[in-house]
């Protein structure tokens, strides 16, 4: 069965950074596409970022583009967030999320996708 456990959200002010993580147990990481949604309070949960099972693809909601950067260390099963000059607009309890890799990379940016989610961690930016 798998699980994933997120850590490093907290409280920062606008403009600085975080480095979210995602710890698989119960499979090999590299057995599945990862990925990172958000839900901010009174909204529905949204698509963030994404990575293929190698790596080697990823994609990201424009909203993010440019400022975070999501990568994964198969080898230590965790999948990470960077996120760099953050906004008070990205406070949210982000979520992390897996599929077999199996399943084509085009469906990876839909929430449907994911079999697997994790209890999320909080993110708040103060202005």
């Amino acid at each position: 069965q798998v699980q994933l456990v997120e850590s490093g959200g907290g409280l920062v002010q606008a403009g600085d950074s975080l480095r979210l993580s995602c710890l698989m147990s119960g499979r090999i990481c590299s057995l599945y596409h990862m990925g990172w949604f958000r839900q901010a309070p009174g909204k529905e949960r949204e698509f963030v970022a994404t990575i293929n099972w190698s790596g080697g693809v990823t994609n990201y909601a424009d909203s993010v583009k440019g400022r975070f950067t999501i990568s994964r260390d198969n080898a230590k099963n965790t999948v990470y967030l960077q996120m760099n000059s953050l906004k008070p607009e990205d406070t949210a309890v982000y979520y992390c999320t897996a599929v077999d890799r199996g399943r084509s990379e085009s469906t990876l940016t839909t929430e449907r996708t994911y079999s697997y989610w994790g209890q999320g961690t909080q993110v708040t930016v103060s202005s």
